[in-house]
């Protein structure tokens, strides 16, 4: 292994792209603590810390988002506003006929859809970076005291107020807008000059700086000494078992991303001359986790929205404090059995609604027949569609499982052997598979590059 990368390292090209990479996910990672400059940096930090429940749901948006929505940086949105957007239009091209035409229309049409995706984007922005400002980082302290340094430095508060200037607001907004356009600038930097998806490269840097200091408080808090489970203390067994877990769920996450469902296919024999072509037999893959990770990221991100929902009732209506504080415990994760519930049934819906946008098989079925090839024992055409439609819905339902049981993992471990989300989230959910499914995405790319000059992969 160490030879085949001592060899990446030589290609002179494929090293200027791996550093250009570096590069970028460097000037990424200085940005991603550049808080805003009318902003108290230590008590923005420890608003971040002391933030409670909104906190939590603020850090597990941050996981797909390549930002730390707790912090008033310059990237505090991250790259989701272009997610969101590119999702937005992904949808629009399965049930709108205009962009269905667009996307059809080949490289001209991905770069017109690509145009209008930005605009989107910057509007996204401007609306999410308002919201945030206004109804996060300007918030009063719930109890009306603050031990803590005000938030926004005194010279930019308005007397008549006392909270952040209306212009440094909208300096904020713009400042924030800039900061998301130049990740996704960034982005497509990688993917032109470097190498790997720039976006998907972004989004698993931040995830992956978590996990020193998520390692580093875990160890803080352990005790090298044996534990009895139940506790609440973390003992050698329970880092044990975390050690276990943790390469069981990486070698599940490989299995099932790679995993493939073949169908064997035949092409049909043509004479040109006096040669004879076609007649080959080849496999039609089809992807048992098809979705990938959107069912995952549609779902926490519904069921982010009952806590929140609860909390604000209590807060217009101090009465019903009690009442709505159990129920946004009833859905607030954890070890509650009706919110890990809901949460497979949401994963499963998505699933099958994810893979049925992404996945046509009628649009398959005629491809095939287009370039003369057949699936044996079944007719070009509606036979064909129709037996690509019932294969992809069983090994869909393979796929929803094992994405409901990576996505539970987390609320299992942080509630049955005591450890912090933080450090359980990197044994399941949206972090981890953007992390294998984009690091097998960047070997791949490497790979093509070695065997383009005759050299074997990093996975032979």
């Amino acid at each position: 292994m160490l030879e085949k990368i001592r060899i990446v390292f030589t290609i002179p090209e494929l090293r200027k792209k791996i550093f250009l990479t570096l590069f970028c996910l460097a000037v990424y990672r200085v940005g991603f603590y550049v808080v805003l400059p009318f902003f108290n940096q230590e008590s923005v930090n420890t608003s971040a810390d002391q933030s409670g429940g909104f906190g939590d749901i603020m850090a597990k948006v941050a996981v797909f988002s390549a930002s730390d929505l707790r912090k008033a940086t310059i990237f505090g949105l991250g790259i989701m506003p272009y997610i969101s957007a590119s999702i937005i239009f992904q949808l629009l091209g399965s049930v709108w006929a205009p962009m269905e035409n667009l996307r059809k229309e080949g490289e001209a049409g991905r770069k017109k859809i690509n145009e209008y995706t930005r605009y989107v984007t910057v509007g996204l922005c401007l609306l999410q970076s308002w919201a945030y400002v206004r109804m996060y980082i300007m918030a009063p302290p719930s109890d009306g005291i603050s031990t803590a340094p005000p938030l926004v430095n005194p010279a930019f508060l308005s007397d008549a107020t006392g909270t952040l200037h209306f212009g440094w607001q909208i300096a904020a907004v713009l400042t924030m807008t800039c900061g998301t356009i130049f990740l996704m600038w960034l982005g497509e930097q990688i993917d032109e000059y470097g190498i790997g998806n720039g976006i998907s490269l972004l989004i698993m840097a931040g995830i992956l700086a978590r996990m020193p200091m998520s390692g580093f408080d875990l160890l803080k808090n352990a005790q090298f000494e044996l534990k009895s489970f139940g506790s609440g203390e973390i003992g050698v067994e329970t880092l044990l078992i975390l050690v276990f877990l943790f390469v069981a769920v990486v070698a599940g996450v490989v299995f099932i991303t790679l995993g493939q469902r073949r169908i064997p296919t035949q092409s049909a024999k043509h004479v040109r001359g006096r040669r004879v072509y076609g007649g080959n037999r080849q496999y039609l893959p089809l992807k048992i986790n098809q979705a990938g990770v959107m069912p995952i990221i549609f779902a926490s991100s519904l069921l982010m929205l009952p806590p929140m929902v609860f909390s604000m009732i209590a807060s217009v209506a101090p009465s019903t404090e009690i009442v709505m504080g159990r129920m946004r415990d009833f859905f607030g994760g954890g070890t509650s059995l009706v919110y890990n519930f809901m949460y497979i049934g949401m994963i499963y819906f998505f699933c099958y609604f994810w893979t049925a946008i992404t996945f046509n098989p009628k649009e398959m079925a005629d491809n095939l027949k287009d370039y003369g090839t057949f699936i044996p024992g079944y007719r070009p055409g509606r036979r064909t569609a129709e037996y690509l439609e019932k294969v992809m819905f069983r090994i869909t339902y393979v796929g929803a499982g094992f994405l409901a049981l990576v996505a539970i993992v987390p609320t299992v471990i942080s509630g049955s052997l005591g450890v912090s989300f933080s450090v359980a989230s990197f044994y399941g959910g949206t972090g981890l598979l953007i992390a294998v499914s984009v690091a097998f995405d960047l070997v791949q790319k490497i790979d093509s590059h070695l065997v383009m000059r005759n050299y074997k992969g990093l996975l032979e």
